[in-house]
């Protein structure tokens, strides 16, 4: 029975595995074998995955929950990086430079996370040429993004941040903007979204009040609905 039972979680693990931008390109045959090298850590919510500075010795895959990435600074401010949902992996760009984390992982819904080494993550990049430029094209869109942010800081006032930000987390790209009634996959708090942004928690949460009034954001239970996408697009200067 442990056996069958093992073998099942590996199948499905690598199934969710070959559909990712990392391992779409890689045989199903390899991408099992990278499997069975690793093993399934359980986690309960509001416990850590890894902490910013550890070594970066393990690669992770979420198979189930959610993990959000942050890190702080010296003066102790929280910033949110992502929000992490199944299907995909994170640490591997630590890994790849051989550099401390640069973040915390935090488990926000009882997770189960594929976990294999460093060493074993490099060979099998080392094998497969697709997924090592995967790889490198993750990075490059990484570095795009901070090069973005940046720029939204300098020429964007924190209401089209904020605007900007909701379109994203749901069309990271912003390539093609959503239809009008998407919800926000995440559960997002004001914190979060004031970390995502660069401003405070209390103006966050007057802009997203003044959204609403203005019919441009509603609330679903305990996540965000976009009314109108293209308003909101006008304010992120899109």
């Amino acid at each position: 029975m442990a056996a069958a039972a093992d073998q099942r979680w590996r199948s499905e693990i690598a199934s969710d595995m070959v559909s990712t931008p990392l391992l779409q390109r890689v045989p199903k045959a390899a991408v099992g074998r990278l499997v069975s090298l690793g093993r399934v850590r359980q986690y309960r919510r509001g416990t850590y995955i890894f902490y910013q500075g550890d070594p970066s010795e393990q690669v992770f895959f979420l198979w189930k929950g959610r993990v959000q990435t942050m890190s702080l600074s010296l003066s102790g401010h929280r910033q949110l990086h992502t929000t992490l949902e199944p299907g995909q992996f994170f640490g591997e760009l630590g890994v790849l430079g051989d550099q401390p984390r640069t973040a915390t992982a935090f488990v926000v819904e009882e997770a189960a996370v594929w976990v294999a080494s460093a060493d074993v993550f490099v060979e099998f990049l080392g094998h497969h040429f697709e997924a090592a430029r995967a790889l490198l094209r993750g990075l490059a869109r990484q570095i795009q993004a901070h090069e973005s942010f940046v720029e939204d800081l300098l020429f964007l006032d924190l209401k089209g941040r904020v605007a900007k930000r909701l379109l994203q987390l749901v069309s990271p790209s912003l390539d093609e903007l959503p239809p009008d009634g998407t919800i926000v996959p995440s559960v997002v708090t004001h914190a979060d979204l004031a970390s995502l942004c660069g401003g405070s928690r209390e103006n966050v949460t007057r802009i997203l009040s003044e959204f609403q009034r203005r019919g441009l954001v509603a609330r679903d239970g305990h996540r965000y609905l976009l009314r109108n996408v293209a308003g909101l697009g006008r304010m992120a200067g899109l």
